[in-house]
């Protein structure tokens, strides 16, 4: 199943998605709105590199405290908070580190990407732990998000 296929099951059932993501850099949300009548079912995407703006997106800064940037409690929180914001039935919440080091949050695995979607019907997460290793940031994020494809496939059954 591909984002066209996603979107079309969405509208079907009258649900929406947003997005929250930080490697993958909008890469999703480009992705969905690729898809003819993304319109409906995409409500808002943040791209929230910094720490600073996945908080004031909702993101506790305790979490980011003790669990780092890096982690998946702060990708649930991303896609929850992300979901809550907008009233969208999925959030999606994407943290990680690609092919490089971040001088400003220096824990958390190199090459570890976080993915959490959140229902916000059911009250449930849907999360992936991914390990990359493409020679480029390109590469890697495109795996991510034929990954997140696969998840919302899932999800959408």
């Amino acid at each position: 199943m591909k984002f066209n296929e996603i979107v079309k099951k969405l509208k079907e059932r009258k649900e929406t998605i947003s997005t929250m993501e930080s490697c993958t850099g909008g890469g999703v949300a480009n992705a969905i709105t690729s898809c003819e009548g993304a319109s409906e079912i995409l409500k808002f995407s943040a791209v929230t590199y910094s720490n600073e703006y996945k908080i004031k997106m909702g993101v506790p800064e305790k979490t980011i405290a003790k669990y780092t940037v890096y982690s998946m409690e702060t990708a649930h929180d991303m896609a929850k908070a992300i979901s809550h914001f907008t009233n969208s039935t999925y959030g999606v919440g994407i943290t990680g580190k690609l092919n490089r080091i971040d001088p400003k949050n220096l824990t958390g695995k190199d090459n570890v990407v976080y993915v959490s979607i959140y229902n916000k019907n059911k009250k449930t997460y849907t999360d992936k732990t991914i390990t990359v290793s493409k020679a480029t940031r390109e590469e890697n994020k495109l795996e991510i998000i034929d990954i997140i494809i696969t998840m919302l496939a899932n999800l959408l059954k």
